[in-house]
């Protein structure tokens, strides 16, 4: 058996061509045109080239990009006090800030400080309990782009078991409730496994979809699946490479080639959950923005 690769590169581009199309409509019928806040603190390399995948992201897609960067001791009074302006601006309906913060920051106070109808990230405590208990809210961006592959590559999930592995905030806890919600794409039977799991294949090997987000490359082996789960790679690790100029390749938290041999389907690293993330974004701040229109 060789795997299926579910391409996030493709189907980000369709959901992205409808996300513009629905955004000139928008201003056509409105005057109003999404706009993004995105702060970033510091100069971590990572988090530069994220945000600048962003930027561009959102012009291509006919949204408006304001571009707020702090110098990592600017202080953590200094970065509410610009969450603050924004949560203000009705230019502005989304607000993003990147993580992670530089020592010293209040990560926690920062995600709280953002409005709860501009949180297009979906980590506010606020949008984190309505997510909790199934009321309309913004979802976080990677675990809807992990459901929107699912569909995407036709796996079903109503019944099925579903195991994943980690259990951040941002990630892990999020694509549990998800996957666990009533309705479509959902009603799946979740496990959660972590660092704290013993005998993770125990839990994985009984798995029909595998969500790896431990942020550790090649946790999950080809021997460690059910034969024909689907399976979806949210790592993104970077591994020291001379054979590359940049000095490093990206990998997931799965063996890709032994994984390929057993799963049905899998998402490759890069080119899987990486654009998905940001093209959710849009989607989130296109849905402000219409929502801003209604309120108008």
């Amino acid at each position: 058996m060789q795997a299926k690769t579910i391409d996030g590169k493709a189907l980000s581009a369709r959901i992205r061509a409808e996300i513009a199309e629905k955004t000139e409509k928008l201003f056509n019928e409105t005057g109003i045109r999404p706009g993004l806040g995105v702060i970033l603190v510091g100069e971590n390399p990572a988090s530069v080239s994220y945000v600048t995948a962003k930027e561009k992201a959102c012009a291509e897609s006919g949204m408006v990009s304001r571009d707020i960067r702090l110098p990592a001791d600017a202080g953590q009074d200094a970065l509410t006090a610009e969450i603050r302006k924004l949560n203000a601006d009705p230019s502005i309906h989304g607000i993003l800030v990147q993580l992670p913060l530089p020592q010293g920051y209040d990560e926690r106070a920062t995600i709280a400080a953002i409005a709860p109808e501009k949180d297009v990230d979906g980590f506010t405590p606020v949008n984190a309990g309505k997510m909790l208990i199934g009321e309309d809210c913004f979802l976080p961006c990677t675990p809807h782009g992990i459901i929107k592959l699912l569909e995407f590559a036709g796996v079903e999930t109503q019944g099925r078991h579903a195991v994943v592995v980690g259990r951040s905030n941002i990630v892990g806890k999020p694509v549990a409730l998800l996957l666990a919600r009533k309705g479509k794409n959902a009603n799946a039977t979740v496990t959660i496994c972590h660092t704290g799991t013993p005998d993770l294949a125990r839990f994985t090997r009984e798995a029909d979809i595998v969500i790896a987000a431990a942020g550790r490359p090649k946790t999950i082996t080809g021997d460690m699946l059910k034969p024909g789960a689907a399976v979806v790679d949210v790592g993104v690790n970077r591994i020291p490479d001379a054979t590359r100029q940049r000095g490093w390749r990206l990998e997931g938290d799965c063996d890709f080639e032994s994984c390929s041999k057993t799963a049905s389907c899998i998402t490759p690293v890069p080119g899987g959950v990486g654009p998905m993330t940001i093209t959710m974004l849009l989607w989130n701040t296109l849905e402000s923005a219409a929502r801003a229109a209604r309120r108008a």
